[in-house]
């Protein structure tokens, strides 16, 4: 029988391994966007890069709203559903070192420095969501 997940575990399950969360976001029209994406947790707020000009960094500097999605589509199946708002930052300091981060949690440490310095240039903005509902649920189909 699925049970909710604690906030220790739900935080234990999104941020092992190279789990990809997939990231909706709010269209123009309303309709949404989903797109898979690398990320890491700095306290209460989820933490990504993306580039400015692209359907997620449109949509979000128009309406900051998003939810993400991490799965474990494995039996018995577990899931955390994250909500909440971002907030968007240029400063390429901030950029390179969240995306040298990011990085080294889904490339490596070995090749860290590689990928921030390849996302971390102007045209890249750093995004924080500041969490506000969590939905996480584990043993679906136990």
């Amino acid at each position: 029988m699925a049970e909710k997940m604690t906030d220790e575990e739900w935080r234990a399950f999104v941020s092992d391994g190279t789990r990809t969360g997939k990231l909706s976001t709010v269209r123009a029209d309303g309709s949404p966007h989903v797109a898979p994406i690398w990320f890491l947790l700095d306290g209460g707020e989820l933490v990504f890069n993306t580039g400015k000009d692209t359907v997620k960094g449109r949509n979000l500097a128009r309406d900051g709203r998003v939810a993400l999605c991490v799965d474990d589509d494995r039996p018995p199946f577990h899931f955390v559903v994250l909500n909440g708002r971002a907030q968007l930052s240029e400063d390429l300091d901030e950029v390179r070192h969240w995306a040298t981060r990011i990085a080294a949690r889904y490339m490596g440490e070995e090749r860290a420095e590689e990928y921030g310095a390849r996302n971390g240039v102007p045209g890249e903005l750093l995004v924080r969501v500041a969490i506000d509902t969590v939905l996480a649920m584990r043993d679906v189909a136990a």
